[in-house]
């Protein structure tokens, strides 16, 4: 078979990888190969040998129970991947921080969990928070979490929070929407009562501008 005959297969069994990653990373408890076979409508023949390749590479392994999870490669390529998005939102970020007087951030989901994955201070006020990049919180507490589950329910509007990561620590956050496998929120925190109504289109304004930037 020539090269050309091979190629229309070849970006069929790409996409059929590519599809199973993503079956495989939405499924809570992993998948077993029949039913990731009958996700995929193919045949399990077809799903052992995308396995293969799959786990060779460190994308997938097999659990106790031999269900399909994903391998340690694809957290070696998701941090890889960071700094650039952590570049490519720092110009929203900082516009954010200067207009709302507020530390702000870009906060993406990782093994289940909120990471700051970028931090901007605001140059201009006298306190504020300081928030360290890689700090980790439950999505289900503070605003950047909320609005990340937010964003999962279809939800755009900021979302705001107080004391729930940091007592005294005010938080609106936005999700960041579009951006084909990230889950990510873009958000300010305070340590003074921030008003709704002026910083929250301003975060939202940011969080559409970090998702245009990364698409």
């Amino acid at each position: 078979m020539d090269t050309a005959a091979r190629t229309p297969e070849t970006a069929q069994t790409l996409d059929r990888g590519l599809r199973l990653l993503h079956l495989v990373a939405d499924a809570p408890r992993g998948l077993t190969v029949t039913e990731a076979a009958a996700l995929l409508g193919i045949g399990r023949a077809a799903v052992y040998r995308l396995v293969g390749a799959l786990t060779g590479h460190g994308m997938l392994r097999r659990d106790a129970e031999g269900r399909l999870r994903l391998g340690a490669g694809v957290l070696h390529l998701a941090r890889r991947a960071q700094p650039l998005l952590a570049e490519g939102a720092l110009p929203a970020l900082r516009r954010l921080a200067e207009q709302a007087g507020a530390t702000a951030h870009l906060t993406v989901v990782e093994g289940g969990e909120g990471v700051a994955l970028a931090v901007v201070e605001p140059s201009w006020t006298s306190f504020h928070v300081a928030y360290r990049s890689g700090s980790r919180h439950p999505l289900e507490r503070g605003a950047a979490g909320r609005a990340i589950l937010a964003g999962r329910a279809g939800q755009a509007g900021p979302v705001s929070s107080t004391g729930e990561l940091q007592s005294g620590a005010y938080g609106v956050a936005a999700p960041v929407l579009g951006v084909a496998g990230l889950e990510a929120s873009v958000g300010v925190v305070a340590l003074a009562p921030l008003d709704v109504a002026t910083v929250g289109p301003q975060v939202n304004a940011a969080a559409e501008a970090v998702a245009a930037a990364l698409r």
